[in-house]
């Protein structure tokens, strides 16, 4: 048999041109809205598809500006090993061996009477991996193909000075989802500039997202699904508890149209200096509390959906302003740049909150737009794979 080299080499020549055109074609979609506008991650860096768990973990924590593209699973149990240690069955799991979650000793958290009066010490063994997230630098754009890239088993942590980060069309999830202190997915400690956009998180031991008593600056979170079913629950309702936890000393964050279900509280806790602007997000099926501002809080919600959400404002110790009215809501327009949008209720609790006093603290910041509640627009586009 012959081959004719001259098709042959064509073919493959055109093969190759093919590949090429399909990884030049990766990069992020859209800008963020809000206080994150303006993040440009890793910028005109070409995209790259890094090899395994090893190059992956090198390239995103390098001070090299990339585009880090995750066209398949990037599992990381077993990378680090197993432990085995004491830690506690606390007082809130009265269903173990039956959908409950136990606990690590992590920051002396079994110890320290956190895990609440009649917890007793268990040993408990979990992947190493899951319990210390993978370090992000700056000038990084961390973007996954259709809904291929998933980190398994790992999260990501943005924190030391790092920023400029966009984190979009991932899928995070399986982090000692039986254990609290088994994992958080997305950490912010001492950053700036970050954006995670259509990113979903689920199967998580701690918080799915978490900017902590550090400044994390200006964050946006737009089109994330927060799926929060699990076999191990610490309110042993199959729903995640530990959700989403915006305590930062110097935090500026947008959350916009995001997805947040079956969850059963701390979606979200805010605290400490945290200006949060929550518009347009969608809450399904939560058993316990949405929204927990604690003091130093600061927080507008507009066009937001809740549908069986017991209780859509656990407490106030800070600012809330829960856009109570058409006639109240004219109120944002000289800080926020528009007349905010009511919320919808259907079989859930009220909201709540009318404080005005602090919405002069949107003034002159990059404010995102908002629209009229609408479930079904942000449901089919939140997550990954949606863009």
């Amino acid at each position: 048999m012959k081959f004719n080299v001259l098709a042959l080499g064509s073919a493959i020549t055109a093969a190759n041109a093919a590949v090429l055109g399909e990884r030049a074609a990766y990069a992020v979609v859209g800008k963020p809205e809000g206080f994150a506008s303006g993040t440009t991650g890793g910028g005109s860096a070409a995209c790259q598809v890094p090899s395994g768990t090893a190059q992956l973990k090198t390239w995103l924590s390098d001070s090299t500006a990339r585009c880090i593209v995750l066209d398949k699973e990037f599992n990381f149990k077993g990378t680090e090993g197993t432990a085995t240690e004491t830690g506690c069955r606390p007082a809130s799991n009265k269903c173990p061996g039956n959908g409950g979650q136990d606990a690590i000793n992590h920051a002396s958290w079994c110890t320290n009477g956190n895990a609440g009066a009649g917890s007793t010490s268990i040993q408990v063994t979990y992947d190493k991996a899951g319990v210390s997230g993978l370090t992000v630098g700056s000038n990084k754009s961390i973007i996954g193909v259709g809904s291929k890239g998933v980190l398994k088993g790992k999260g990501l942590r943005i924190a030391n000075g790092a920023k400029n980060v966009i984190i979009q069309n991932i899928h995070i999830t399986d982090l000692n989802p039986q254990y609290i202190w088994g994992g958080d997915a997305i950490t912010l400690d001492g950053s700036d500039l970050v954006w995670v956009d259509h990113v979903k998180v689920s199967l998580i031991g701690r918080q799915m997202f978490v900017a902590g008593n550090g400044a994390s600056n200006r964050v946006t979170l737009s089109n994330n699904e927060f799926d929060g079913k699990t076999s191990w629950s610490a309110t042993c309702d199959g729903r995640h508890y530990w959700s989403i936890y915006l305590t930062g000393s110097s935090d500026l964050v947008t959350m916009k149209n995001n997805y947040i279900h079956h969850t059963s509280g701390r979606s979200p806790k805010i605290g400490g200096n945290t200006l949060l602007h929550f518009v347009n997000n969608y809450f399904y099926d939560l058993s316990g509390h949405a929204f927990d501002n604690d003091q130093g809080g600061k927080v507008v919600a507009e066009g937001n959906v809740f549908q069986n959400v017991k209780t859509p404002l656990l407490a106030n110790k800070g600012q809330f302003f829960g856009s109570p009215s058409s006639s109240a809501n004219s109120a944002c327009s000289a800080n926020l740049g528009h007349v905010c949008q009511l919320n919808a209720f259907g079989s859930s609790g009220t909201l709540g909150g009318s404080d005005t006093g602090f919405l002069s603290n949107f003034n002159g910041k990059s404010v995102a737009s908002a629209s009229a509640a609408n479930a079904a627009n942000i449901q089919n586009g939140a997550g990954v794979g949606k863009i």
